[in-house]
């Protein structure tokens, strides 16, 4: 199945693809092709001036929120006068249910895409053939850009655009390879971090090297924050790398190949990763993680909250930071001395992390302050143990 991601239509393998009718003839005067009913394009323009006849045909792949930034960037440099390309298509991942009768929710790419009056396809998968003959025989991509699409790209779809695919990948390649580059670079402390513009091949982010930019960041910035501002910094190497790419200055053959003796992986994060163990990690790997999975699956703990008889309760940790000073293990948790201090926490090798933001489990995030007014003069102990 392949769906015009439910705004309008979903077409099933015996229906012809059509895309976003309405919206698309509401940009004619953007220079914007219509899009009929009788398939993926029409042959017809707007009644504006045409240059697009000698512009390479762009088609943007991508699913989430920094992904839309992105294709927002990408189409409003293509009405530009003089810009080598125009943007033909979206990609991205068919829309979810959130609930089991609810209705459908299109990505964030979809929703903008949709507002600014693309074509749009969501295919439930990249090799699908009905979708590679769409591609090949109405879109006709020269130049395919991927931010966090979300899909394995077949050697099908690799081989259509002229020009290749570029990736837009927030790591400093060939470090961190693969779905978790920032959450696991922050989880390793990297500083400086960075993202890379890459042609796509058939391995995961193995391909070469169109940009790279190192980005600096401070010691507690979190994945939440620093993802779009990758991304932020990717599109606008990719904005420069473009024209480059169109004109035959950068080639899959000229750009940078990677060198594999350095690649570190950025494997898919298990929901088990997320708890904290202060038997076996310091404050500065703790708070590492914290933000690192600041987006998912999060972090957590286990607290005893009163005497050995109450049960134990799982409580996340929003917001961290490493104390510069070291004190005697213990397994007892006590808010700092000064106003805005956090919830403390003592690891085995002696080093100090302070809780600034924490969530118990069925309740709202909480300063350090109100989860201890809510104490009501209980204690509370770490459990080393629990999982």
């Amino acid at each position: 199945i392949i769906r015009t991601c439910g705004f309008h239509a979903i077409t099933s393998n015996k229906r012809r693809l059509h895309a976003v009718a309405a919206r698309a003839v509401r940009h004619h005067d953007r220079g914007q092709r219509a899009i009929g009913q009788t398939g993926l394009f029409s042959t017809e323009y707007s009644n504006e001036p045409n240059d697009s006849v000698d512009r390479a045909r762009l088609l943007f792949l991508g699913t989430p929120e920094v992904a839309a930034t992105s294709l927002k960037t990408i189409y409003e440099e293509s009405l530009s006068s003089g810009c080598p390309y125009e943007v033909v298509g979206v990609v991205t991942q068919p829309p979810k249910r959130r609930k089991r009768k609810g209705k459908e929710i299109p990505s964030p790419v979809g929703y903008m895409a949709e507002e600014l009056g693309i074509p749009i396809l969501c295919p439930d998968k990249a090799r699908d053939k009905e979708f590679l003959d769409t591609l090949e025989q109405e879109v006709k991509p020269d130049l395919c850009i991927t931010a966090a699409y979300g899909q394995y790209l077949p050697k099908r779809f690799l081989a259509l655009p002229k020009f290749g695919t570029l990736n837009i990948h927030p790591s400093l390649l060939p470090r961190w390879r693969g779905s978790s580059p920032v959450q696991r670079s922050l989880e390793a402390g990297d500083n400086p971090v960075g993202v890379s513009v890459l042609f796509t091949v058939s391995r995961m982010d193995a391909g070469p090297i169109v940009a790279q930019e190192e980005y600096n960041i401070d010691d507690d910035e979190q994945a939440t924050t620093l993802l779009p501002d990758l991304f932020k910094i990717g599109t606008r190497s990719l904005m420069e790398a473009i024209p480059k790419v169109i004109d035959g200055e950068i080639s899959i053959e000229t750009a940078t190949v990677q060198d594999e003796s350095l690649v570190a992986e950025a494997g898919m994060i298990d929901s088990s990763e997320g708890q904290l163990w202060p038997t076996k990690m310091s404050a500065r790997e703790c708070h590492n993680r914290v933000r690192g999975f600041s987006m998912w699956p999060g972090t957590f703990l286990f607290f005893q909250i009163g005497d050995d008889t109450s049960e134990p309760t799982k409580v996340k940790v929003i917001e961290s930071r490493v104390l510069d000073e070291t004190a005697e293990a213990t397994d007892i948790i006590e808010i700092g001395p000064k106003k805005g201090d956090g919830l403390r926490l003592i690891c085995s090798d002696g080093s100090v992390l302070e809780m600034l933001r924490v969530q118990p489990i069925t309740k709202k995030v909480m300063d350090a302050k109100s989860f201890v007014n809510g104490l009501q003069g209980r204690t509370v102990r770490w459990l080393p143990d629990k999982s």
